[in-house]
């Protein structure tokens, strides 16, 4: 025990405390350089120099340039994720929770460009990411497959298609209007602008469309 009540590190426990910061430290790095040059500009050479390594010594951390990209994918995925989960536990109804999630996308997109590109488009040719990082994605849209059934079977939302096509079609209007609000105005907050303040009445055409169509017990005889 030191002197300051921290217990002393065994050398092994301090090499893999050590190895873990610089693991994070390369991780930022790589999302720095990402968000200025583009996802698919990361540059090895540029990455250890920012983090004070010799190129070589990077390989000891991730062994390619894709494991690289890997990591970064898994990282976008569980910081998604972590947003995603901090809507679903709060009480709110199925719209006001299609418009949380509308939002928490597009705030995504716009707080942590270089990963939403990585997770949700393909700006890396010949990336492709490791069975790992692909079933902690494929879990997410699992999990966002149950939550919004639950949903619509809570308020007697019963849509003209099926569940995965429901969902799939909320999908794409959450990336289509997030895609075009960075195209066109990266620069405003996720809510605002031309496409990014569409987010309410896109919530709206869906509640019109859909709504609650369960019968009724009146109606039911």
């Amino acid at each position: 025990m030191r002197d300051d009540g921290r217990a002393v590190l065994s050398p092994q426990e301090r090499r893999r405390r050590n190895r873990d910061e610089m693991t994070v430290a390369i991780l930022d790095a790589s999302r720095a350089i990402m968000r200025q040059e583009g996802a698919a500009a990361l540059n090895l050479n540029e990455v250890a120099r920012r983090v004070g390594l010799r190129t070589p010594s990077l390989y000891t951390y991730f062994g390619s340039k894709s494991e690289l990209y890997d990591a970064l994918f898994l990282l976008g995925v569980q910081l998604y994720a972590e947003r995603l989960h901090t809507v679903w536990a709060q009480p709110l109804s199925l719209w006001e929770n299609f418009r949380a999630a509308l939002e928490t996308y597009m705030v995504f997109a716009h707080e942590c460009p270089e990963l939403y590109q990585l997770v949700f488009e393909r700006p890396v040719p010949g990336f492709t990411p490791s069975e790992k990082s692909m079933e902690a994605s494929l879990s997410l849209l699992a999990e966002a497959n149950a939550k919004v059934d639950e949903a619509f079977r809570a308020e007697g939302v019963v849509p003209p298609i099926p569940l995965s096509q429901a969902t799939d079609l909320m999908i794409a209007l959450e990336h289509g209007l997030t895609s075009l609000h960075i195209a066109n105005e990266p620069d405003l907050p996720a809510g605002e602008g031309r496409f990014g303040a569409l987010i309410p009445a896109a919530v709206e055409l869906f509640k019109a469309a859909w709504g609650a169509t369960k019968p009724t017990e009146e109606a039911g005889g």
